[in-house]
């Protein structure tokens, strides 16, 4: 299914949709740069530099660093990027046009593609730059994956049938699929096919795309209103229905599930969310099944043994960030899952029933960077889905 069609998208939006989707793309945010700072430590090294908890609290880093902001690295950028392209491809469908959404991410991935390089790919088609391109902090090189990046270059648009990069499984493709889940009124089946056509853009392996179609549905679950732990299940049955593709995503969705329930309640976050605590067997995260489940297990965790949305997610970006793996897009992902079940509530909002993305902008953190362009991010997206 390539989105090619004109009908508009049913609505059944929750009141706090808005909330929702900032949430989503801050926490995402917040994650990525707090675990940006160590992303390429292994856990010896993050305690040699940190101490025996790892990274503390965002506050904390700012001093130790001497900085007033974190900033973002390519996991938001490009989740940006594809929220952009769909946002784009939303609006042609409520101008009744028609429109296909994976060129309109592949359009937007292009665009992410030249502000790391500097210009489109040789023979790429134009890409009509939006307000997006013309934010010059998204310009800024932090550390693109390679398989991203080359895709993106060759020549044509990477489909299911023909991917780019096809033995490729890294977490580029599960680090940029949150915003398919963030739909209005799209169909699961649908949900899973727009994530797969988004990740063979760049990797074909088919680890990468199903362990990014599992995290895109069980998003899309949380924005439907259900727990984390129901849309964690969701993601796995989709998973068990897919076959040997799914196999490696499979197995280490399940794990993290099994591996979450035996966790302990640590009163204080500092055991839990070490470096040393993650168990080896969830791997480190450079690949999408073990990004996929790390970032399941540190929500899921950190929900279980905190009392608040706000705790949960302090406690997630630790367990995120502090291990010996891709420590940003873990903890991004991990954030994007707790923003999307709980809403602003992560940020210590109590009540976001039906108020807008602009009234909600002063609680998403200042540390972050690029939180205006975050900000900016949700409202135009949700002025889209209106």
């Amino acid at each position: 299914m390539g989105g090619m069609t004109a009908e508009p998208l049913a609505d059944p939006r929750l009141p706090d949709y808005p909330a929702r989707v900032l949430a989503t793309l801050a926490a995402g945010a917040a994650g990525d740069a707090y675990g940006y700072t160590v992303e390429f430590d292994r856990a010896d090294a993050i305690v040699s530099a940190w101490g025996p908890v790892g990274l503390g609290t965002p506050a904390e880093l700012l001093e130790r660093l001497g900085v007033e902001h974190l900033p973002i690295s390519d996991d938001t950028q490009m989740t940006l990027f594809v929220s952009d392209g769909l946002r784009e491809w939303i609006e042609w469908q409520n101008r009744g046009q028609m429109a296909d959404a994976a060129a309109c991410v592949w359009l937007a991935c292009l665009r992410w593609h030249r502000t790391q390089t500097g210009a489109l790919p040789q023979g790429a088609p134009p890409a009509q730059d939006t307000w997006l391109d013309a934010r010059r902090e998204l310009h800024e090189r932090r550390a693109p994956g390679n398989a991203c990046l080359s895709g993106l270059a060759e020549p044509g648009m990477g489909v299911p049938t023909d991917p780019k990069n096809p033995d490729s499984k890294g977490c580029g493709t599960i680090m940029r699929s949150a915003p398919y889940g963030m739909v209005p009124g799209l169909p699961d089946t649908h949900v899973a096919s727009f994530a797969r056509q988004g990740a063979v853009l760049t990797h074909g392996h088919p680890t990468a795309w199903t362990s990014a179609a599992a995290f895109a549905l069980i998003v899309d679950a949380l924005f439907a209103g259900r727990t984390l732990t129901e849309a964690v299940e969701t993601g796995r049955a989709w998973l068990a229905a897919q076959g040997e593709d799914a196999a490696e995503s499979l197995t280490a969705l399940e794990l993290a599930r099994e591996l979450a329930v035996t966790a302990e309640r640590d009163d204080d976050g500092t055991r839990l969310g070490a470096p040393g605590h993650l168990p080896v067997g969830l791997g480190e995260g450079w690949v999408a099944e073990e990004a996929l489940a790390i970032a399941v297990y540190a929500a899921l965790v950190a929900e279980r043994t905190t009392d608040t949305p706000a705790a949960a997610l302090a406690l997630a970006l630790r367990i995120g960030a502090n291990h010996d793996g891709d420590s940003d897009s873990t903890a991004s992902l991990a954030g994007q899952l707790l923003g999307a079940a709980h809403g602003m509530a992560v940020f210590g909002v109590e009540s976001a029933d039906g108020v807008p993305v602009a009234a909600l902008a002063d609680a998403v953190p200042d540390w972050i960077a690029e939180r205006d362009v975050v900000v900016e991010a949700a409202e135009r997206w949700v002025a889209a889905t209106s």
